[in-house]
């Protein structure tokens, strides 16, 4: 398929530069096939069964964004992509001139890190103080909102650019479908007997990165890293065993389960992905994703046409616009039904 099969319109006004006032009262669309249902977000406790199994990520997003100047002089920025150890980083910089390996960088007038090497496209950085870069970060970074909310981070995007489940630091970007859950929400679905299980997948900054290339089988995917652990192994086959659904929340849980399901089953442990889902892919674990409304021509809107048929979200995004959802990051969210095989 081209690249311009998953283009459409979208009004600049319908990418939401912000949260909704309270986290849990976004809309919901259910796509189930052809047939449409404009619901709000706490209607999805009613499409839910006692037995299912949902699957969260539970990635925290880090401030991966730092301001610094070069010893030598000159003002950078980075984008810490993937913290690497304690002290070592991947990062997008952005400068007049490129750090060469052994250039020092001062980052917010007090951390020093050492360019150690070019990786690719990224540069290798190597922080200097004793403290661990997840705390130098939290103490000095900004949280790196998506390119496409068109203003500054506030405080209010601390806590609402993050899932009330988020554990595991190392994500610059969120799992956006799981920021419409509330604790309240949680509750209610184990309350019915639903199972609630968890991968992680470090969401890195290439899942903005446009598509270059007009046929998309010569696009080559970012990498990131992902654990599956045997708890939710176990319970998706209990559920799968009992005829019971398995329903992945966002694209990145999705991704995770199907790149840990390429040998055939399911298999816990961590791993490195680059899948890219495509229509024609065949679905190994997952039937039904909960997912927000993805950028034009983008990997992950190949990834959800591949899942719903390419059709059925031509159809969806379409009524979605005429119908004024929120689209993005911060806006609304869709219920989607695995096609049949």
């Amino acid at each position: 398929m081209q690249l311009s099969d998953f283009d459409y319109y979208l009004p600049d006004e319908l990418i939401a530069q912000h949260p909704p006032e309270r986290r849990g009262t976004s809309r919901l669309l259910h796509v189930d096939g052809m047939t449409l249902a404009d619901l709000a977000f706490a209607d999805i406790l009613e499409r839910i069964r006692p037995g299912d199994v949902m699957v969260f990520n539970d990635t925290r997003v880090i401030k991966a964004r730092l301001f610094g100047e070069k010893a030598s002089g000159g003002r950078v920025e980075a984008l810490i992509e993937r913290v690497l150890d304690a002290h070592t980083a991947l990062a997008h910089v952005r400068a007049s001139k490129s750090p060469k390996p052994g250039g020092r960088i001062v980052f917010a007038g007090r951390w020093q890190a050492e360019m150690v090497e070019r990786v690719g496209e990224l540069f290798k950085l190597r922080f200097l103080a004793d403290d661990n870069l997840f705390d130098i970060l939290e103490a000095s970074g900004q949280l790196p909102l998506p390119p496409y909310i068109e203003r500054d981070t506030d405080a209010d995007d601390d806590g609402r650019y993050q899932t009330v489940y988020a554990r595991e630091r190392g994500a610059v970007a969120a799992p956006t479908a799981g920021l419409h859950f509330t604790e309240e929400m949680l509750d209610a679905l184990r309350a019915k007997g639903v199972t609630l299980a968890y991968v992680t997948l470090h969401v890195g900054a290439g899942t903005f990165q446009p598509v270059r290339v007009e046929n998309i089988a010569e696009h080559k995917m970012h990498s990131e890293i992902y654990e599956i652990p045997p708890a939710t192994v176990d319970a998706i086959a209990a559920a799968q065993a009992a005829g019971h659904k398995v329903l992945a929340v966002g694209t990145t849980s999705m991704r995770a389960l199907e790149s840990a399901a390429q040998g055939g089953a399911l298999a816990a442990g961590r791993g490195e992905t680059d899948i890219f889902i495509t229509p024609g892919y065949r679905f190994k674990v997952v039937d039904r994703l909960l997912t927000n409304f993805h950028l034009p021509k983008s990997t992950l809107l190949m990834l959800v046409s591949a899942f719903a048929g390419v059709d059925t979200i031509r159809h969806a995004y379409r009524h979605a616009v005429e119908q004024r959802y929120r689209f993005f990051s911060y806006g609304d969210a869709m219920l989607l039904e695995r096609q049949a095989d």
